[in-house]
């Protein structure tokens, strides 16, 4: 099966429909990631088959754990790497709006001109969480926090629940064997105004692994000093 025809199909059985002008979306998104690439060493994953599966396919499975996807939500992508939950969610959620956060200039360049060039609703912003966490505007700002493949559970919970609206949903979007993981960090979801909500649990196709959707609700504050200055929440994490 095409890859472009394998996204559409898997997402689909998801309960994620993906019509033909989101498709042409994700191609041209595509085609920017390796034309970036070749400036800028983006990203390891660059063959067509691996990408649509790793980056596209596996960015859009978060909306498995996002109720009411047609409201007008606003996330943020804490540790966005290239783009990667942020773009694919721009591109398939076209009324969303979007804030990916990444500490490495060169992918922030890249994403803000993948933004433009698509005529995407969001930007990319170079910087730590630890310091845009303590924004006033970011601080409580978003509906929806994602991270993928950043840091632990508890040291994630102290970046990513600080950018969360009162009920607002953080997804940590993880491998498979996160029971532990999810387990170490009770006390500093209690600590920072988060509650396990769900782990939602998915194979990708074509054996390209396994992975669990870890859904965080913001049930109560987050206190002030958190998240701790830049290097403080995975020096000395909450457990």
């Amino acid at each position: 099966m095409d890859p472009w025809q394998l996204l559409s199909h898997h997402a689909s059985d998801w309960g994620i429909p993906v019509d033909p002008a989101t498709l042409d979306g994700f191609r041209r998104l595509y085609d920017l990631l390796l034309e970036g690439n070749r400036r800028a060493n983006l990203t390891r994953i660059t063959d067509e088959r691996e990408a649509v599966v790793k980056h596209f396919l596996d960015s859009i499975s978060v909306l498995r754990a996002v109720p009411d996807r047609q409201a007008p939500f606003r996330f943020i992508d804490v540790g966005a790497g290239p783009g990667f939950p942020g773009l694919p969610l721009l591109v398939m959620q076209r009324h969303w709006s979007g804030t990916m956060l990444e500490a490495t200039r060169k992918k922030v360049d890249f994403m803000n001109e993948a933004i433009q060039a698509l005529g995407l609703s969001g930007t990319a912003l170079h910087g730590r969480a630890e310091e845009f966490g303590q924004d006033p505007a970011h601080r409580g700002a978003y509906d929806l926090v994602f991270a993928r493949a950043v840091a632990e559970l508890n040291v994630l919970s102290e970046l990513c629940l600080p950018f969360l609206k009162p009920g607002g949903r953080f997804i940590a979007m993880k491998g498979a064997n996160v029971d532990a993981e999810v387990a170490g960090a009770q006390k500093a979801l209690k600590v920072l105004g988060g509650s396990i909500r769900e782990i939602e649990r998915f194979a990708l196709p074509e054996g390209f692994g396994e992975r669990a959707l870890v859904v965080v609700e913001k049930v109560g504050p987050t206190p002030k000093g958190y998240p701790r200055r830049a290097g403080q929440p995975s020096a000395k994490p909450l457990c």
